[in-house]
């Protein structure tokens, strides 16, 4: 570890982490990539404990001991409560393991629930960066970024793409490669033999999907098979989950009548399962060839890859994003987007160069040992650390201009007697009332227009009392305020649910609670907000509610 880094750590230790994001056992890269950095973080530094808040899109997961809390992705008010659940555990930090499609609403929108109320550190872990997001995807990355204590990308084309998208500045964003585990060159061996394999094996894993253009590799096996007749291409995994519940086995099925029509069923083999990390090493370290040949180009990760680099083998990808700079420097070879051809070519030329193809797996070992799991986990415990240290220096800033840090210090109540307009000023409510209507204050705008779709919460209404009872009694504040102070007064006193004794939060553009019960935090402000009222009203209509 990296001077920097341990002086960093010991400044500002970090002991607890929440970390959010799918889990095994749920099937997917992001669950993998979750479970390994929770593993990681715990074998670098035994005093490091895991809260794992796991993103489920059904209820049958059986998750490990580290996962405390579950979100069931579609349920908006979840992710409040999750907020809160992350408030009163202690965490030194949350990290969150950002992809659009595993988070509910508009382009995983319900996210934005959860981190608005956190009142820790966010670091933020993007698995997917867009060069040209959908106006739903920009706002909310855009939110996302400005509440994220730092950033961390896997590349340095996301970078690139933040800061052109985004605006988002370069010092804020940490490139931290995507983790794998050591692969020993001892690893795999005997593997070949016990499946038969007699010739160079080819080598593609992962859930199965129709983007990831394996029937270009089984169209290149013909060609391959004429020069080298024992080669064999093994696909390990099974098909994605999503994919097999809309579309069943179709892809699948449409592979291997591919490898029927072609003759050449002995040359293609399929694991269909989601093999074990120990399984997965075996494969990688049996192999003499890896071949990633997606179709889409604008693919910004990819953990299969990753592997691949660290396996010490020769790898063979079309130029997506993440493979061209992976690949760079002689690392691997770039072949065409579905061309079943060029692949030929190009396994064919690396076979038949046995020093050359050694030459590209060493460039590629001694590259990957940077992308180690030990090595990944302390660079994320930099990235905490600095986001704590920044935070708490943020919080001190405001503190220290606070006038209740001063020596002669106010109550806020008495501070807030004594903030009074200058004379002959006029407080202007324009964007106060653009953003009121007859049901109360409208949570969010773009600019100053008002944004019906997001609705409503008691948060926003209770400050907007809050800030009534203060100016009220002001002789500039006009018939304005008491109009207003109505309306959002009606609003709080419809949200308290008297079931339950708690406040609600959140209500739809068409009037609809969306939840039972609020966050703490909005409850809280409720409260503080009415008692603010009681104190200070000179109206007994409203006292009395």
């Amino acid at each position: 570890m990296e001077n920097s880094t341990i002086n960093l750590i010991q400044d500002s230790p970090i002991q607890k982490i929440a970390l959010l994001g799918n889990s095994l056992p749920r099937l997917c890269g992001i669950a993998t990539f979750s479970t390994d950095l929770g593993d990681s973080l715990e074998a670098i530094d035994p005093t490091v404990t895991i809260g794992g808040i796991a993103m489920s899109d059904r209820k049958d997961y059986v998750y490990p001991d580290r996962v405390k809390y579950q979100i069931a992705d579609q349920d908006f008010a979840a992710y409040g409560l999750a907020a809160d659940y992350v408030n009163a555990g202690g965490f030194d930090v949350l990290s969150v393991q950002h992809e659009y499609g595993i988070f509910g609403g508009t382009a995983g929108g319900h996210l934005m629930g959860l981190v608005r109320e956190v009142k820790i550190p966010i670091v933020t872990t993007l698995h997917t960066v867009l060069r040209d997001p959908s106006d739903a995807e920009r706002a909310v990355m855009d939110e996302l970024l400005q509440l994220s204590e730092r950033v961390v990308v896997m590349s340095e084309i996301a970078v690139e793409f933040l800061a052109e998208v985004h605006g988002t500045c370069r010092s804020k964003i940490d490139v931290i490669p995507h983790g794998i585990p050591k692969i020993g060159e001892s690893a795999g061996r005997g593997l070949k033999a016990r499946l038969a394999i007699e010739g160079p094996m080819i080598l593609t894993f992962g859930l199965l999907s129709p983007d990831k253009g394996l029937q270009f590799v089984i169209g290149a096996m013909p060609k391959i098979i004429e020069q080298y007749p024992g080669a064999t291409y093994v696909i390990v995994g099974a098909t994605h989950p999503n994919i097999r519940a809309t579309d069943g086995e179709n892809y699948r099925d449409s592979l291997q009548l591919l490898v029927a029509q072609l003759g050449i069923e002995a040359n293609v083999r399929f694991i269909d399962r989601f093999v074990t990390k120990d399984e997965l090493i075996e494969d990688l370290g049996a192999m003499d060839i890896y071949i990633t040949p997606y179709l889409n180009p604008k693919q910004i990760t990819s953990g299969t890859l990753a592997y691949a680099v660290g396996a010490g083998k020769a790898v063979i990808s079309t130029p997506y994003w993440y493979a061209e700079e992976l690949l760079a420097d002689g690392r691997g070879k770039l072949v065409a987007f579905r061309d079943a051809d060029a692949i030929a070519r190009a396994v064919v030329a690396i076979i038949a160069d046995p020093e050359a193809m050694l030459e590209m797996g060493r460039k590629a070992r001694a590259y990957g040992q940077k992308m180690l799991w030990p090595e990944v986990a302390k660079s994320y415990l930099d990235s905490f650390a600095r986001a704590k240290i920044a935070s708490a220096n943020r919080l001190r800033l405001i503190l220290a201009k606070s006038p209740a840090s001063k020596a002669t210090t106010l109550a806020f109540d008495e501070v807030a007697t004594q903030a009074r307009l200058p004379r002959h000023s006029v407080l202007r409510l324009d964007h106060l009332i653009a953003l009121t209507d007859d049901t109360g204050i409208i949570q969010h705008a773009t600019y100053t227009i008002p944004n019906r779709s997001e609705g409503y919460c008691v948060d926003d209404n209770a400050r907007a009392l809050l800030f009534t009872t203060f100016f009220a009694a002001q002789e500039s504040s006009g018939a304005n305020i008491a109009l207003l102070q109505s309306r959002y007064l009606s609003f709080v006193l419809d949200a308290y649910n008297p079931r339950v004794g708690r406040f609600r939060n959140f209500m739809s553009y068409d009037r609809r609670w969306l939840e039972s019960v609020g966050s703490e935090d909005s409850h809280g402000r409720s409260l503080w907000a009415l008692g603010a009222l009681a104190r200070r009203s000179t109206d007994v209509s409203r006292c009395a509610l």
